[in-house]
């Protein structure tokens, strides 16, 4: 082999390695994430295959997390029963699936006081940008640490049903 031919090959290979950098796009192959649980007050998220507990996840909610989110702009996190609706893998936050609030009975509550009840509710990993933030920092999301999310959004489905409670 001529050594033009080598440094060819090595600088090629030196390239590819290059390139391979981790990505924040994971690959799942286990049980069915049937349901996901967030306990408001323990600050714990689970993912279940039915009754059976997949992943434990410790979470940030919304910067008001005490009460069911009401209004835009209120810091809380909603409690109730939702559905996964909506991924992005662009997020401003590392990833996300989309949580369907507002339901019905939200959008009715929050008119009959005047106000708007918001939206863009989501469980997401950490700012991309630089941020200093404390526990309970969101404007009213689920936050766990990035390595966390990339699980997090290989694993759920959109239209996998959400339980977020007290």
């Amino acid at each position: 082999m001529t050594l033009t031919r080598r440094f060819a090959l090595l600088a090629g290979a030196a390239t590819l390695a290059g390139c391979a950098q981790k990505s924040k796009f994971r690959s799942y192959h286990g049980p069915e994430v049937t349901r996901v649980v967030v306990n408001k007050g323990e600050r714990e998220m689970f993912l279940l295959h039915h009754r059976k507990v997949l992943k434990r996840y410790q979470v940030d909610l919304g910067f008001a997390p005490d009460g069911h989110k009401q209004f835009e702009g209120d810091g809380r996190t909603p409690e109730g029963e939702y559905l996964i609706d909506r991924r992005n893998p662009n997020s401003a936050f590392h990833l996300s699936l989309g949580i369907s609030y507002p339901n019905e009975a939200d959008i009715a509550h929050a008119r009959a006081m005047g106000q708007s009840p918001g939206g863009d509710i989501f469980i997401h990993g950490e700012p991309n940008a630089l941020a200093v933030f404390s526990p309970d920092w969101t404007a009213g999301c689920i936050s766990v640490k990035n390595r966390e999310m990339e699980d997090v959004y290989a694993m759920i489905r959109n239209g996998t049903p959400i339980l977020l409670h007290a």
